[in-house]
């Protein structure tokens, strides 16, 4: 597990430096972000940037990795403890952020897309079913799945705004890490967000849009809508 670890944080690297970065390039060296601004502050990339005289390591410094994070508040059976620039308020304008997933036996990370980065997927532990679905071209209501079944020390890249899932196919816990060319990549989990908005989108267009009978659009938005 600390050899895979070490490797994974070699590969983000990497990733970072050939991967053109969907983030601005830095104005300034330090951007340190701050909830509130004052005046020595200067407003950087949608933060307030500290005054770079009072930055210090444990601005770029984050622990915690070596557990899983909290479960997500469905029966997906997943959790993610996420790094992104507001836990560690030196990533601000630097283009990159991560984070752990575990998966429960079986565990889903249901169709979702980040729309703002490229995700690098390192698996640490078990065995992890991986895809994304990209749009043909010539056919807007067809599309192709690039899907792999991962293994410890395989890594698998899923484009930027494509929709893609991550199951755990084995009977034991699996793990993996994922980079982002984003400091704040965003997710948008679809059935979700289509189910269970506030307020509820019309009956009408979800029973013609998923070809489903109303009493199942019903039902399904009652599952999703519950979680929060």
């Amino acid at each position: 597990m600390a050899l895979l670890i070490l490797i994974s944080v070699v590969f983000s690297v990497n990733f970072c430096s050939f991967v053109s970065a969907y983030d601005l390039d830095p104005l300034q060296d330090l951007c340190v972000a701050v909830q509130d601004s004052n005046q020595s502050a200067v407003f950087v990339n949608g933060r307030f940037c500290k005054d770079a005289k009072l930055a210090n390591a444990d601005d770029f410094y984050a622990s915690g990795f070596n557990v899983s994070g909290m479960p997500t508040p469905t029966n997906l059976g997943f959790s993610v403890n996420a790094l992104n620039v507001n836990r560690m308020p030196g990533l601000n304008t630097l283009g990159i952020s991560m984070a752990r997933a575990d998966l429960e036996p079986f565990g889903l990370i249901s169709p979702h897309i980040h729309p703002r980065a490229t995700e690098l997927i390192l698996v640490l532990e078990g065995t992890i079913y991986v895809g994304f679905v990209v749009p043909d071209t010539r056919n807007p209501f067809k599309s192709r799945l690039f899907d792999k079944i991962l293994h410890p020390g395989d890594a698998f890249v899923i484009p930027q705004s494509m929709v893609h899932i991550q199951y755990n196919l084995g009977t034991t816990n699996a793990t993996h890490l994922s980079s982002f060319n984003s400091q704040n990549p965003g997710v948008h989990m679809i059935s979700y967000q289509l189910f269970g908005s506030n307020p509820p989108i019309l009956d009408d267009v979800l029973v013609k849009g998923f070809q489903l009978d109303k009493k199942v659009v019903d039902h399904l938005r009652a599952q999703f809508s519950s979680k929060s």
